[in-house]
């Protein structure tokens, strides 16, 4: 199966949309409480009843095409200050700050998820830059894959049988 991808016009709503609940459903599946919240600069809350840790969490989702699967996802824009929305919003909710990144392309897709101190300290780039982004190239990805403050899970989908075609009916 070829991995080019023909999305449709509300496509970007939609995987932010899928990013969101992909991160709600395993963090359910580990017995946290959780919710979507439609707030500047969160969009989940989760509580963990062992811990009595509660997590605010900014998901990033992107679909990426064939031969874009290395190029980085965009966490937090200084000018649109993304990253003091989700502090200030945490604070408001008494939540940690964390950072999940959703990506996907042609049959398989990548859910990370750390603490914005975890980011902070090992992934964010030491010079000032105007952008924050989540590497997606292999060394960071080595690096993902051996930090226990990583969360990761790898999707691959079964596409024998999709899309489906639909033939007109006369």
């Amino acid at each position: 199966m070829e991995n080019t991808i023909t999305k449709s016009t509300r496509h970007s709503e939609i995987v932010g949309k899928f990013g969101e609940y992909v991160v709600c459903n395993w963090l359910s599946r580990c017995e946290f409480e959780v919710c979507v919240v439609n707030h500047t600069g969160l969009d989940i809350i989760a509580y963990d009843p062992k811990s009595e840790r509660r997590l605010g969490i900014t998901v990033k989702s992107r679909t990426r095409e064939s031969g874009k699967e290395s190029d980085s996802v965009n966490v937090f824009f200084r000018k649109r200050k993304d990253r003091e929305k989700l502090r200030i919003a945490c604070e408001s909710f008494d939540c940690e700050p964390w950072v999940a990144i959703y990506v996907e392309c042609g049959q398989i897709a990548d859910m990370y998820l750390t603490s914005l101190a975890n980011y902070d300290g090992n992934y964010k780039s030491k010079k000032a830059q105007a952008i924050d982004a989540w590497s997606m190239t292999k060394n960071p990805m080595k690096a993902y894959a051996s930090d226990p403050s990583v969360f990761h899970i790898h999707f691959d989908f079964n596409l024998q049988k999709w899309p489906p075609q639909l033939s007109r009916s006369t």
